[in-house]
């Protein structure tokens, strides 16, 4: 007999965050697997109808009609990003939430004894059957700073709650594994390291296919630096700008610094520096870029450049790398592990040293062949078909 999966979709939403598309690409692969029988989705107390038609999934295999389940494509998230603003910015909603919500869930799962919960995002609700939970990074623990104070909050709360209901920890880098063994004390063989996978969509492009993207964006083939991600403290914005600011002028000029991504939180000073930049005509914000231009966008780029302070693994590396695009990113958390020896490693607490690693990089082109010949090579290690056997894996050894 075939598993029973029911896998947790409040990431499965618009537009799609590196949890989201970790969600996503997972909920792909297991619906047209052969090993699983039956796979369903729960978000926030409610069964939820295939929430991939919504993102441009198609199904491929059979998925049993749920009990209960909502008759449109998932709506449970787009309330979730209402509940998740809400929550960001008022403490008794977190005490509110965190009271209701598991007395929610336990009822609406009563009788999923026989199945596996999965959850790709943290949060595993009561649940009378087996369950594995894939922690992404622990940054609200080590780094609680870098988020909104009422977010670390709930999850100080809801994560520990959720340890209760865990039986598996899945994390996506041996780093992140080794972090959580030690700081939670659970034994090693009830953590396991099972790294991401890469989209199709991110490989070398030609300049003729480049061409009609980056002109949208005022830009041309590898004539730009590039950094994916949100404005957050944890991605080290700041001194990625100090650094870029002085270089020299003429290379600021040829080869700006463009920035793609969603606003953010508590980085206010950030982007009044990112204003003054685009000014002075070395900086280009993109905002939220349309997911089928971002392949051209990687791949476009003379350098990726993520001097991120901490990360759970770093899926913007990855992409850049299959992207055949460069990548200088930090020497610190599980950066070096994912990038394998491709990339090219800077103190990203060090202004000089960033500085440093984009004057000698940007402008040599031996090592830029080099480094884009490495990454492709190293980014095609990752693959969500592996990602996901490994998974399963975990869920026939519970």
């Amino acid at each position: 007999m075939g598993l029973d999966i029911i896998l947790g979709a409040d990431a499965l939403h618009a537009p799609l965050t590196g949890i989201g598309r970790y969600s996503f690409e997972l909920a792909s692969q297991l619906r047209q697997h052969p090993d699983v029988d039956r796979l369903r989705y729960f978000s926030h107390g409610h069964w939820v109808a295939d929430p991939l038609a919504a993102l441009g999934g198609q199904s491929s295999s059979p998925t049993a009609p749920v009990p209960g389940a909502q008759s449109t494509p998932n709506t449970a998230p787009t309330l979730f990003t209402r509940l998740r603003s809400t929550l960001s910015a008022n403490r008794t909603a977190v005490r509110v939430y965190q009271s209701l919500m598991p007395a929610i869930s336990r009822w609406r799962v009563r009788a999923e004894g026989q199945a596996i919960f999965h959850s790709p995002n943290y949060l595993v609700p009561p649940f009378p059957g087996r369950t594995v939970n894939t922690v992404h990074d622990l940054s609200h623990v080590f780094y609680p700073e870098f988020h909104p104070q009422a977010r670390v909050e709930f999850m100080n709360l809801a994560f520990g709650s959720s340890l209760k209901h865990t039986d598996h920890v899945i994390t996506d880098t041996e780093t992140v594994r080794q972090e959580f063994i030690q700081h939670f004390g659970w034994s090693a063989d009830r953590v396991s390291a099972i790294g991401l996978g890469m989209d199709a969509a991110y490989h070398p492009r030609s300049d003729a296919e480049l061409a009609p993207v980056l002109a949208k964006h005022g830009l041309q083939p590898c004539g730009y630096a590039l950094y994916v991600g949100t404005i957050e403290p944890r991605k080290n914005i700041s001194r990625l700008l100090q650094a870029y600011a002085q270089l020299d002028p003429a290379l600021r000029k040829a080869c700006p610094l463009v920035l793609a991504g969603g606003k953010g939180w508590k980085s206010e000073d950030v982007h009044r520096r990112m204003e003054q930049a685009a000014n002075e005509g070395w900086l280009h914000y993109l905002s939220y870029v349309d997911q089928a231009d971002l392949p051209m966008l990687y791949a476009g780029a003379r350098l990726f450049a993520y001097p991120s302070l901490y990360e759970g693994f770093g899926l913007p590396i990855v992409e850049a790398m299959a992207s055949g695009t460069p990548v200088l990113t930090s020497d610190t958390s599980c950066m070096p592990e994912v990038a394998g020896g491709a990339a090219a490693l800077v103190n990203p607490l060090d202004v000089d040293d960033i500085l440093r690693g984009l004057q000698s990089h940007l402008g040599d082109d031996a090592w830029l062949r080099d480094a884009s010949a490495k990454g492709l090579a190293r980014a095609a290690t990752y693959s969500w078909q592996r990602c996901t056997a490994e998974t399963l894996a975990v869920y026939k050894a519970l």
